[in-house]
């Protein structure tokens, strides 16, 4: 795919296309070639950026819910006409396959659809306060208000949807937003700002970013923008905590996604392929993306195998193959990283039942067993196309094996056992439990979020409605109710 523009993309800056006081080379994964140049704002044009953002909050909070309705529908049915296109850019930037680049494209036309419909009934509740002694003739009305303008801050791994993720709620609930994409995938977001552009927003409504990592501290230490939304490695999201500790920041973390497979499973290659695909697919780099997989030993020798084949059947190569499974992870330095966290499994004693190796960017889809529970791999988030597995002789000891990580985002259980579904929906610590799937199921109309090391708040259109607002009270009196 030839991207290349003759000047740099211009950056969002208030709702305005702007050249600016650098520029930053954007390239493939799966060979290093040049995509695009983008426009690097200087500190000028980010200071414009959140002062515009300041001044037309107090205005859009209270802006008619059809005109952001209006808005968001724009940008879906936008992207919808530009999904071929959108998609090429996704896979341009970030390497994934063409196919899921055509998914994630499919996703960010529906949450901007669903936010759309959320806009025009997020309304509030009546409360009646003539429950008790002393209330009578008053009532409640209970409403969510903006806390103030947002700065999203989104990773590499899904630069359309995780984008959307941020700026559709964030313009559903009447809140500025300015968005800092990732620096190696930059260009989704901005195709994402021209579509706003089309929408009529006011001034200071929205602003696209793409700055350095280092650049971005101002921003969140800065107090007009009170709320703060990111997604992408714990170290750098816990040290937000500490950078504005009064601030309101959701936090998305990732984790070490686990599948576990009980003995009453009755269709065990299907669960294995599910669990192939989804160890694999984005290249192992989604924050579900399976990487633990825990199977009763009753069912091991019969799942083992045809979770093997599975794997060795994921094609790597050119993400532009509308055939391959499995894309160049980010880059080079990830991929030398996966394989020694491989190499360090090993020297503890798992064994490597495939893959394990890598040519440039893109890591062979890895199978392990008897991988010792310290070992990065089965502790910490790979990132990567790789799977550990775990044979267990129990759901007790399934179960305790999910829980016994630093992580809780989503764990996927196949089981057709509803006790054992309702138990594993109570006892694991995990934002979300998946029935009879793997943990990389999402739907974006649902919350989703962890526990523990895997963040705080929750995303999901609706739920970051709620988390991007503020219950605000108004009691009257004197009311016949």
């Amino acid at each position: 795919m030839d991207t290349i523009t003759p000047e740099p993309r211009p950056a969002w800056i208030a709702g305005r296309p702007e050249q600016g006081g650098g520029t930053l080379e954007v390239t493939h994964p799966f060979d290093g070639s040049e995509v695009a140049t983008v426009a690097v704002p200087d500190a000028g044009q980010v200071e414009r950026a959140v002062a515009a953002a300041a001044a037309v909050a107090p205005a859009f909070r209270r802006s008619p819910a059809h005109v952001r309705a209006a808005a968001l529908d724009h940008v879906s049915r936008g992207l919808a006409a530009r999904a071929e296109e959108i998609a090429e850019v996704i896979t341009a930037e970030n390497g994934k396959p063409y196919k899921w680049a055509e998914a994630e494209v499919r996703r960010a036309i529906s949450v901007f659809r669903i936010a759309a419909e959320e806009a025009r009934r997020f309304s509030g509740e009546l409360q009646r306060l003539d429950t008790d002694q002393g209330g009578e003739n008053r009532l409640a009305m209970v409403r969510r208000v903006p806390r103030g303008p947002v700065l999203g801050i989104a990773p590499f791994n899904f630069p359309l949807n995780l984008v959307a993720h941020k700026v559709a709620p964030a313009l559903a609930v009447g809140a500025p937003i300015i968005v800092k994409p990732a620096p190696r995938t930059p260009l989704s977001a901005l195709v994402l700002g021209e579509l706003l552009a089309e929408t009529g927003l006011p001034e200071g409504v929205f602003s696209v970013l793409p700055l350095g990592n280092a650049e971005t501290a101002a921003l969140v230490a800065d107090p007009r923008l009170p709320v703060v939304s990111f997604t992408g490695s714990g170290p750098v999201g816990w040290s937000l905590t500490e950078a504005a500790p009064r601030k309101h920041i959701v936090l998305e973390l990732g984790g070490n996604a686990a599948a576990v497979v009980l003995a009453d499973w009755p269709d065990l290659p299907g669960a294995a392929a599910r669990i192939a695909t989804f160890g694999n697919y984005q290249a192992g780099q989604s924050c579900i993306a399976v990487q633990r997989v825990i199977v009763e030993r009753a069912v091991a020798d019969e799942f083992v195998p045809a979770l093997l084949e599975a794997v060795r059947a994921q094609r790597t190569g050119d993400p532009y193959d509308t055939t391959v499974d499995v894309g160049p992870v980010v880059d080079e330095a990830a991929a030398e990283r996966i394989v020694a966290w491989i190499g360090e499994a090993v020297a503890g004693g798992a064994k490597v039942l495939t893959g394990g190796t890598r040519e440039g960017a893109t890591v062979e889809p890895t199978l392990l067993t008897d991988v010792p529970p310290e070992a990065k791999v089965w502790a910490e988030e790979v990132f990567g196309p790789v799977l550990a597995l775990s044979v267990v002789d129990s759901a007790d000891e399934a179960f305790a094996a999910v829980n016994a990580s630093a992580y809780g985002l989503q764990a996927g259980v196949f089981t057709r056992d509803v006790r054992q579904a309702f138990r594993a929906s109570a006892e694991l610590e995990m934002g979300g439990v998946i029935i009879g799937d793997v943990p990389s199921y999402r739907a974006d109309q649902m919350p989703y979020g962890g526990v523990k090391g895997s963040g705080v708040g929750r995303e999901g259109v609706l739920a970051a409605m709620h988390d991007l607002t503020e219950e605000k009270v108004t009691v009257f009196t004197g009311i016949d109710l």
